[in-house]
């Protein structure tokens, strides 16, 4: 009697065989490696955790369906007249039938073992700060502003997707859409902002940051430089009233006491949450008040259309913050990446940085051509010994260039304002401008007193900094 011919001697059953091999040894091998500690370029982890294992499970499929090709082949070989081949016996009392059951059942719990393993190594990639930001040309931006932030240690899943397998499902999904958009080239530049299906802020930020554990005031002193030839340093001292953690009965006052214990506030906005038309508060008491505008609706929509007021509210760029261009090169000469001793380069690095360039490679190049030209022609005699500095504050230029405009995602200086405080958006404003008020006419407080007690500001030499120490 003839044999069928078997799993082996059909091409796709080989090749599934090799791929589930090979794929195979490669996940157990980087695997291995990982637990090692080798930390090597995140799409190692892809291939290794996401794409093998692909490969490994197309592997298994292909042997049964070479299998199963070649039981087709022999019965339309029977039907030429040839015998039609029985189905396998499978007798235990056969020496060669155990050890083929047992071969089978060993490499079933490998396969398992392995998929297993690069399922959990898998969702650690998906979980890492390298697999977030991978696409290059459309997070670079992003990446490149939460590695500057405070929350350059906190994973990026801690944020944007926190505990449980709801967020974590739904991110998946909102991921995949996220994948076709950036292979097909439609994505949108600049990133939109707000993200209006991000978590609520109280089951993220405040796993950490806790509201009412941030009260009583803050002594902020904020470094300036004039754009004058000496660079003039001056300073602000503000006395920032946090508050936000009295209790249910106590009094409410300070910056946080939006979200103090009891408090509730919602609000109805643009997309963008630049112009706030109404304003519901319920305060500690239980008492509620409504403020509206001008273009307030006249009938109230549904809860499904208000915002309820949290963390990112005020707390817009948490993390992801690109800077203004005055603040930025502020930081850079007082951190002695700019010398502060070269005249005019407040003024001149200002003028530098906010020219218009194609791309990171030709700003850097023109900035330094603009600020080396500048001091040649300033004082040709003194370049030579200030020339050291020179490249050194071109080259400081040029990172803050990098960092905060971005031409391939059409990101401009200003792009993505920050609602905290009131310099570079309206941010308090918004609410705190005297348009919104309630029936009986009273609007909500413009007092800045409420939020901060400035000590001095933008003086050469406060007198209050001489007093906290002398």
């Amino acid at each position: 009697m003839k044999h069928s011919p078997g799993i082996p001697t059909t091409t796709i059953g080989i090749l599934g065989a090799a791929l589930t091999t090979v794929s195979g040894v490669l996940i157990v091998g980087l695997a291995a490696a990982a637990i090692q500690g080798f930390v090597g370029s995140p799409y190692i982890g892809i291939a290794a955790f996401l794409v093998l294992p692909g490969f490994f499970v197309l592997g298994l499929l292909l042997i049964p369906f070479g299998g199963w090709l070649a039981r087709r082949r022999a019965r339309l070989a029977a039907e030429r007249g040839e015998e039609i081949p029985h189905l396998p016996i499978v007798d235990f009392n056969d020496d060669l039938t155990r050890r083929r059951v047992l071969v089978f059942a060993v490499l079933t719990a490998l396969n398992v073992l392995i998929l297993g393993v690069a399922g959990y190594k898998g969702l650690q990639v998906m979980d890492s700060v390298g697999f977030c930001g991978s696409c290059h040309s459309v997070m670079d931006p992003e990446v490149t502003a939460y590695q500057r932030s405070p929350h350059a240690r906190v994973g990026c899943v801690q944020c944007h997707i926190g505990e449980g397998a709801s967020w974590f499902v739904k991110s998946k999904l909102s991921g995949a859409w996220q994948l076709i958009s950036v292979t097909f080239d439609l994505y949108q530049r600049p990133i939109p902002v707000p993200i209006h299906n991000l978590r609520p802020a109280q089951e993220t930020c405040e796993e950490c940051h806790w509201p009412s554990k941030f009260t009583g005031d803050r002594l902020r002193i904020a470094t300036r430089y004039a754009d004058d030839e000496a660079n003039t340093e001056k300073k602000t001292v503000a006395l920032l009233h946090v508050g936000g953690g009295q209790s249910a009965t106590g009094p409410i006052k300070g910056i946080h006491a939006h979200v103090a214990q009891g408090v509730h506030i919602r609000y109805l906005s643009d997309a963008n949450r630049n112009a706030i038309s109404t304003v519901e508060a319920t305060w500690a008491d239980g008492k509620t008040v409504l403020f509206r505008t001008k273009d307030s609706p006249a009938t109230l929509p549904p809860a499904g259309a208000w915002r309820t007021m949290d963390c990112v509210d005020c707390h817009n760029r948490p993390t992801h913050r690109f800077r203004e261009p005055g603040p930025e090169i502020d930081e850079a000469i007082q951190a002695h990446r700019i010398d502060g001793a070269l005249p005019w380069i407040k003024r001149e690095g200002l003028s530098a940085i906010q020219a218009t360039y194609p791309d990171h490679a030709a700003a850097r190049a023109g900035i330094e051509k603009q600020i080396t030209s500048f001091y040649r022609k300033l004082d040709p005699a003194a370049f030579p010994a200030r020339e050291g500095a020179v490249s050194a504050a071109a080259r400081a230029l040029g990172d803050i260039y990098a960092w905060n405009v971005w031409p391939s995602m059409k990101i401009a200086w200003g792009t993505y304002p920050s609602f905290l405080g009131h310099d570079q958006a309206p941010g308090c404003f918004r609410c705190h401008d005297g348009d919104h008020v309630d029936p009986a006419g009273k609007g909500i407080s413009q007092d800045c007193g409420l939020c901060h007690s400035l000590l001095a500001v933008d003086e050469k030499d406060p007198k209050i900094l001489s007093q906290l120490s002398p």
